[in-house]
């Protein structure tokens, strides 16, 4: 007799996607839905908090209905409520763990609080199959850039994280300097492909190996950028803005490779998965391609609809989390500080 499927919901709403997925025994995505908020925010060049959990509260029931509709089940065929628990913005989980609980108890069933960045981990692995552990994973996102070592069960041990700006707010905030709005990712990966990149940005270096600082960076960019303008008879050309975010590209991408390699060589462990939007950099990908060829790394990437915020991958991870029994009452709070608990 074969094994009922376990189907899972997953929320997330941990900044500005209001995002549910559906996913069965942990693996297959039935359902993903995204609904953006980021028109509310373009204006301001980043994430209003407000303005986001209020998004939340708006779309969320319509964001599930849709996922719903699309994996064609009704709410009595869900087996469990993943919820990502944190961290992000306090107001934005909040809706999402306020949801998922009157969710979980109008259901009768079970709650299983996620972690974001190990959702961004297990993104990889459920796209990647036979993908053993341990392995390292290099978290890169707009809020968080960090370096761990997944283990078994759900387990993960950091080794480093930013001390400052993580690797996707540099770039944006590079790519206000430069006038090409918000988000700034997308925008300097397509336009780094016109640049060059012979400007020489500085590549961090702190005092422990694994931890990422990439504010000298950013400023060493907006000096640059200064400098140019001033000694300029007319704004920047084209040409000149495509060589600065080419430029200012390689040295993040520089870094978070470097690092992530370090933390292969001293571990001895040649399996890596990178999560999180700016896993989408088509760079750091090609970067990261080239080494794996040269050291025979298993290096692992998400699709790129597994790499922004979503649902699919809170619902993935709480199969495993699920299977070990890690559920929680109705009393859970959102962390905006959780960090791979």
């Amino acid at each position: 007799m074969s094994r009922p499927v376990i189907r899972i919901v997953g929320i997330e709403t941990s900044c500005d996607e209001t995002a549910v997925g559906i996913v069965e025994d942990g693996k297959r995505v039935a359902a993903n839905v995204v609904a953006s908020s980021l028109e509310h925010h373009r204006p301001y060049g980043g994430v209003i908090p407000e303005i986001a959990a209020r998004a939340h509260v708006e779309t969320i029931w319509d964001v599930l209905a849709q996922a719903l509709e699309t994996a064609h089940l009704s709410p009595d065929a869900i087996d469990a409520i993943a919820v990502t628990q944190g961290p992000g913005l306090p107001g934005a989980l909040l809706i999402g763990v306020a949801f998922a609980k009157g969710l979980a108890l109008s259901l009768d069933r079970p709650l299983i609080p996620v972690d974001h960045l190990a959702a961004h981990l297990y993104a990889g692995e459920m796209t990647t199959p036979g993908l053993g552990s341990p392995y390292i994973g290099l978290v890169v996102s707009g809020g968080h850039t960090l370096l761990c070592v997944a283990h078994a069960e759900c387990r993960y041990e950091l080794l480093g994280e930013t001390k400052d700006d993580a690797v996707g707010e540099a770039f944006d905030k590079v790519a206000k300097l430069l006038g090409l709005g918000y988000p700034g990712g997308p925008v300097i990966d397509r336009l780094s492909e016109e640049g060059r990149t012979a400007i020489q940005f500085p590549r961090s270096h702190s005092k422990q190996p694994f931890d990422f600082s990439f504010s000298g960076l950013k400023t060493a960019v907006y000096n640059y950028v200064k400098r140019m303008a001033e000694n300029a008879e007319h704004s920047l050309s084209r040409q000149d803005v495509a060589d600065v975010a080419a430029s200012f590209q390689e040295a993040a991408v520089d870094v978070l490779v470097a690092k992530t390699l370090r933390a292969v060589q001293r571990t001895g462990i040649h399996r890596v998965v990178v999560g999180g939007g700016v896993a989408s950099n088509r760079r750091l990908r090609t970067r990261f391609a080239e080494e794996a060829a040269e050291k025979k790394l298993e290096v692992v990437f998400p699709p790129p609809a597994l790499c922004v915020d979503n649902g699919a991958m809170v619902a993935g991870i709480g199969y495993p989390l699920l299977q070990r029994g890690r559920v929680a009452a109705l009393s859970l709070n959102a962390d905006p500080n959780l960090c791979l608990a």
